[in-house]
């Protein structure tokens, strides 16, 4: 059978089909959930806050190779197209099921930024994690700051939309009125969180959303695990003809990474990880430590703010905190209407306050947030909200919120036990006063899904690779330091960077940690495990 192609937009009429009254009450039962686990995001999201729409390497139409025969994938030529500013983009064919590879095929996206030394030492791929970001608009329009000047003459800098991402075959489950539903709508439910009637609708609604992406998607929506994209990234590999991979992964990319060094060690060649996923971690454990991490960077962010000439906030860290955390409970009692009609509710807000944190340079957008919203303007909350989820102007820039549950629903597992949940909820509580009393029951967001989950949280050991650069950020609030820690244990050849600073990943912020990872790229040399860096 042939590709399928499944690029177009979602369809108008999709609300049509479901009461629309389901399509709201996404925002408590699973908004809130996206907010939750929407904490592993890629880097995007922080290149991304207020800047101008620029150009998009995947609004370009390519030409695919010949479909390879059999199941030779790897011996594929791409065409290699202009798309603007020195970059080339190409499409190539991957199997829609690697364990059937001479079935249906997809198509992915590649960008290339050629080596400017001109005698490159192979290929770098790059990933900015999510899951759901785009690797191919990341390296377009942030190379500068996502790959140093020593490995952009050194190699040639790749990245790739993964499997149901950007301009690769893309998941598609919602218009742009129906995704503001689904992600601004507030609730109709009178149920009380938590309740076995909260969680009896959360799960419907899990299982109305899965089912539209499942009409809108197809069969792709069950191949876009990870393990699938790892097998994909091995193609691409060997397309570009390196017999070993090159990789500079970040956040959820560093998960990319670790499985592929799991899976085929003997081909790792370098590989930088930058922001550390666990491969260990469950659902509940990555929920409760980046809501942990969370509630200590806006800790931090409080004690920078009340030490400045000018702060929203005031007292102690302790009272600043409660006013924060007060400032929730009249957004949860009263919302507030946005002058472009949408209402500010506590999942808004929180996507709202979580988006300035991954970076200490955005911190000042939340002076402006809580000044504003305490005075019943809910404007600057939605612009932080927009950027987060890529919306300009009505419009969805990409569908990463779509990937992102996708992918997520076939990496996790995917049931519910209330009382485990109510259990955790009661824990989230503790750990984080101001926030964790909204990041509870995220098991229902796949709940309901059409596929069960694929992938196993186990241990990578990598036996035999090459060895690999764990780097993690003592202050990071979205992938913790200890899972960096976990993880250059777990491998075989893992090697530690550890960077005593703030916000999401390191390498790009930090003078030291740019050139223990640039020399160990370019010239091979291989830090102590444990080398500090501030």
């Amino acid at each position: 059978m042939s590709a399928p192609e499944l690029s177009g937009g979602p369809a108008d009429d999709l609300g049509e089909t479901r009461p629309q009254k389901r399509w709201k009450r996404w925002l408590v039962v699973i908004g809130v959930v996206l907010v939750i686990l929407g904490l592993i995001v890629s880097l995007t999201g922080v290149w991304q806050l207020f800047q101008p729409a620029q150009t998009r390497p995947t609004d370009v139409e390519l030409e695919l190779p010949a479909t390879p025969v059999g199941a030779a994938f790897g011996d594929q030529t791409p065409k290699w197209t202009d798309c603007g500013d020195g970059f080339e983009c190409a499409d190539v064919h991957a199997p829609l099921d690697w364990s059937e590879p001479e079935g249906e095929t997809i198509r992915l996206r590649m960008v290339k930024h050629p080596a400017t030394g001109g005698a490159p030492l192979g290929t770098l791929f790059v990933n900015p994690g999510g899951p759901g970001a785009s690797g191919v608009e990341y390296v377009r329009n942030a190379l500068d700051s996502a790959v140093g000047e020593p490995l952009r003459r050194n190699f040639d800098v790749v990245g790739w939309d993964p499997r149901g991402v950007g301009a690769s075959s893309p998941v598609s489950c919602l218009s742009a009125k129906d995704m503001d539903d689904y992600l601004f709508g507030v609730s109709d439910s009178t149920a009380k969180r938590g309740s076995a009637k909260w969680i009896e609708e959360a799960v419907a609604s899990s299982r109305d959303y899965g089912e539209a992406c499942l009409e809108k998607t197809g069969d792709l929506l069950g191949h876009v695990d990870t393990v699938s994209t790892v097998r994909d990234l091995d193609m691409l590999r060997e397309i570009q003809g390196d017999e070993q991979l090159n990789y500079l992964g970040y956040s959820y990319g560093t998960h990319i990474g670790a499985r592929y060094a799991e899976m085929f060690p003997d081909r790792v060649g370098k590989l930088v990880l930058d922001g550390v996923l666990d491969p260990t971690a469950t659902e509940a454990d990555v929920v409760r430590e980046q809501t942990r991490g969370f509630e200590l960077a806006l800790r931090s962010y409080v004690t920078a703010c009340l030490g400045a000439k000018e702060c929203p906030l005031s007292g102690t860290v302790d009272e600043a905190m409660g006013q924060i955390s007060a400032l929730l409970d009249d957004v949860d009692a009263t919302p507030i209407v946005a002058s472009d009609g949408r209402t500010l509710t506590t999942s808004t807000m929180l996507t709202a306050i979580i988006t300035p944190l991954y970076a200490e340079s955005n911190w000042g957008y939340l002076n402006s947030l809580f000044a504003s919203v305490a005075e019943g303007d809910a404007d600057i909350a939605f612009a932080l909200a927009d950027s987060y989820y890529g919306r300009l102007d009505g419009e969805y820039l990409d569908n990463s919120t779509e990937a992102f549950q996708a992918i997520n629903c076939l990496d996790y597992p995917n049931a519910v036990d209330p009382e485990r949940m109510r259990e955790e909820a009661a824990e989230l509580e503790k750990i984080a006063p101001t926030i964790g009393r909204f990041q509870g029951y995220g098991d229902v967001s796949c709940a309901g899904w059409p596929f069960k989950g694929v992938d196993e949280r186990a241990p990578v050991k990598a036996a035999g690779a090459d060895p690999i650069l764990v780097v993690g950020t003592t202050g990071d609030p979205a992938t913790p330091y200890k899972w960096a820690e976990a993880l250059a244990e777990q491998l075989e050849s893992g090697v530690l960077v550890r960077y005593e600073g703030e916000g999401h990943t390191a390498y790009g912020q930090n003078s030291c940690v740019n050139s223990v990872v640039e020399s160990y790229f370019v010239d091979g040399v291989v830090p102590e495990s444990g080398v500090s860096c501030s």
